[in-house]
């Protein structure tokens, strides 16, 4: 999980997604980003919401009424959303608090702590990471990379561990995302004999 600076002064944490309508009395499945979602979804909580500009439920707040775990699944139920038209209407969304000023959360990152950071594999400098770009299934960090940018997915399967202190990244990634597979790199070496050919 990221913490974004946001644009109001104050430092907001995105604590979840709201995946899909659940039943028939407004209830949404959440997909968590936080460690305490106990903490966060009790009744009261106002988040802000991230949704397209389209969508009705730009620009506006949303209170929990009810937090609870069914079948295994964290669901949450807002006031005013009181059936399932409404609950489909703030699906995909994101769900933004503010931090308070004291606040910690393991894992969480300000996008200004991330960006400059060395991006590591295998112990040797692979890139450095210029800006975090935030979606609605996973945040993104964009490591330059020589002449060109890579997206990694900013998950804890390919960055297992940041260290702002070191200013290092580690990063476990798949073959192939930092580097051309060698079928494609055989590829381009023989392009250029092929051209020579022709010209010949």
């Amino acid at each position: 999980m990221v913490q974004q600076d946001s644009t109001n002064g104050k430092n907001q944490l995105r604590v979840g997604r709201l995946v899909k309508a659940h039943g028939l009395k407004g209830a949404l499945k959440l997909e968590l980003y936080t460690d305490n979602p106990e903490r966060r979804f009790h009744p009261g909580a106002e988040f802000t919401l991230q949704v397209p500009e389209a969508s009705p439920w730009h620009g506006k707040d949303v209170t929990v009424r009810e937090y609870r775990v069914m079948n295994g699944n964290p669901v949450v139920f807002f006031d005013d959303v009181d059936d399932r038209e409404a609950a489909e209407s703030l699906v995909r969304a994101i769900l933004w608090i503010d931090q308070d000023d004291d606040e910690v959360e393991d894992n969480a990152w300000f996008d200004h702590q991330l960006v400059g950071l060395d991006v590591v594999r295998d112990g040797t400098v692979v890139g450095r990471v210029v800006r975090v770009d935030h979606f609605p299934a996973q945040d993104l960090l964009i490591v330059k990379s020589g002449d060109r940018e890579v997206m990694v997915p900013f998950v804890e399967a390919i960055v297992p561990k940041v260290d702002v202190a070191l200013g290092q990244v580690i990063v476990t990634p798949p073959p192939g995302l930092f580097e051309e597979l060698p079928d494609a790199t055989d590829d381009e070496d023989a392009a250029p004999s092929d051209a020579a050919a022709a010209s010949e």
